[in-house]
């Protein structure tokens, strides 16, 4: 299928310094989109006609839109609850008049003020660009993000895979993130309905002084449980959990009771808005803020110069309770 959009006019993302995996695979990275604003049977349509497929519906909560140009898509409404009753509902028996009447009203409700969010599959980095057109054709749509309203705490995610899963390679991303939150908290612009949720909670800034002192060196295995000690939740706006579940899943399943765990080889960065109704908005200032994180888990000797600054700032008496550190933090980039 041919794009609707010149390639001139949306041209490719930036591209990290370590673009291919272990395997010489290039890497690829999930997009997670929440909104609100439109039906979900008219989201699998634009779906369908900016990147091809067939809609399948499995249940009033829950599509398909498989066979895209870029994989299987899935669009769904982000409660829990719901999708299991729009699994069930055509069980007999399983619901009673009573039971239907408040899933119907449960559900309207849920409609408006929990996102609906459409889960892509994984995508090459040098693909990435190829979901704008999909996202302008939402916002055509009618499609409200993060901005239209105090409780729309919706998100953008991106789902980096890792270069490889090595002890150091794990440790270098979670250092870069911890000296870089700051930083990316103040120039994401993140909206006061999301701070003020639990989603994205930073690490402690005691887990931060222990991973960002340069004598720490772990094993893999040290690694995973001094996290699952501090974090044993997905609500950190870097959740290490799915990939830690890719290499230990008995581990983390023993530590974290929640089945919302996917384990795989990627990281799980939760921070940015989904910003989706305002014009030009797209996947690239979120990406580009990303990028700081990749560039600095790349080079291991700027990275620890960084964390050791880091520790001083956060030594001192009163710490860094200014927030001095994000606002200096562009003179290491």
């Amino acid at each position: 299928m041919t794009s609707a959009h010149p390639v001139s006019s949306n041209p490719p993302l930036r591209q990290p310094s370590r673009l291919n995996t272990a395997a010489n695979g290039e890497r690829r990275v999930g997009v997670e989109l929440e909104f609100t604003g439109l039906a979900i049977e008219r989201i699998g349509e634009i779906l369908r006609q900016t990147l091809g497929g067939e809609i399948r519906p499995h249940s009033a909560y829950e599509y398909t839109i498989a066979g895209t140009e870029l994989g299987d898509f899935e669009v769904e409404l982000d409660y829990a609850f719901l999708k299991e009753r729009g699994r069930r509902e055509h069980e007999p028996g399983i619901l009673d008049e009573l039971g239907q009447v408040s899933e119907d009203v449960l559900g309207a409700l849920a409609k408006r003020v929990v996102p609906l969010e459409i889960v892509c599959p994984p995508i090459a980095i040098s693909e990435l660009h190829r979901l704008h057109p999909m996202i302008e054709a939402l916002r055509a749509a009618g499609a409200r993000g993060t901005s239209q309203s105090a409780i729309y705490a919706f998100g953008l995610h991106l789902n980096p895979e890792l270069p490889d899963l090595e002890g150091a390679t794990l440790l270098a991303y979670i250092r870069a993130f911890a000296v870089a939150y700051d930083w990316l908290n103040r120039v994401s612009d993140i909206d006061i309905s999301r701070r003020v949720f639990p989603y994205i909670q930073p690490f402690t800034k005691a887990y931060v002084r222990t991973v960002c002192d340069p004598t720490y060196t772990p094993t893999r295995s040290r690694l995973i449980g001094d996290y699952l000690t501090d974090n044993a939740s997905r609500n950190r706006a870097l959740d290490m959990l799915p990939v830690f579940a890719h290499i230990d899943e008995d581990r983390v399943r023993s530590a974290v009771d929640d089945g919302l765990v996917n384990p795989r080889p990627t990281l799980h960065y939760r921070l940015p808005n989904c910003d989706i109704e305002q014009s030009g908005w797209d996947l690239r200032p979120a990406w580009n803020h990303w990028l700081v994180v990749e560039a600095l888990a790349a080079d291991p000797e700027r990275l620890l110069t960084i964390c050791d600054d880091y520790c001083q700032a956060l030594d001192k008496p009163f710490g860094d309770w200014l927030g001095r550190w994000g606002e200096g933090f562009e003179r290491y980039l």
